[in-house]
């Protein structure tokens, strides 16, 4: 016996009906369930990992970005990224903050390297004067290096 299903049109139309009045249940129990997500994310590292490694993970990946393409994520930006992007960032200040505080003392400790012409290859040395030592930190925060 076949199963009986409404339409993806009729799916869609009552989903939009009735999601946006569940705001109040995600304020509420999301929050409220942060350290079973961290708890669950941190057990499922080896699952993650064989994951990521899994054959054709690439050509799936891939296979997302084009099946989505770039027509929908313009979309979105313009329907939706516009008006959130401001009150993203002032909610994220503080994470912003806390997030680029451990880099500053390694940036003020940095003596860069003469500069040379525009043009020599030496001054690629004041770049890995900078980037080596953050990309070093960063390692070392994620508890990679």
């Amino acid at each position: 016996m076949a199963i009986k299903i409404a339409s993806a049109a009729e799916i869609a139309a009552k989903w939009v009906e009735v999601t946006p009045g569940r705001s109040r249940y995600y304020e509420t129990n999301t929050p409220a369930s942060a350290s079973d997500w961290e708890a669950n994310t941190k057990a499922a590292e080896s699952i993650y990992a064989a994951a990521i490694s899994a054959a054709g993970v690439s050509k799936r990946f891939a296979g997302g970005v084009a099946k989505a393409g770039a027509a929908k994520f313009a979309r979105k930006v313009t329907a939706l990224g516009v008006s959130r992007f401001g009150p993203g960032v002032q909610a994220a200040v503080s994470d912003m903050q806390a997030g680029f505080d451990p880099y500053v003392a390694i940036i003020a400790a940095i003596s860069l390297p003469k500069k040379g012409p525009r043009g020599d290859s030496a001054n690629y040395a004041r770049v890995a004067a900078v980037g080596d030592p953050l990309h070093k930190k960063r390692l070392a925060l994620l508890g990679a290096g």
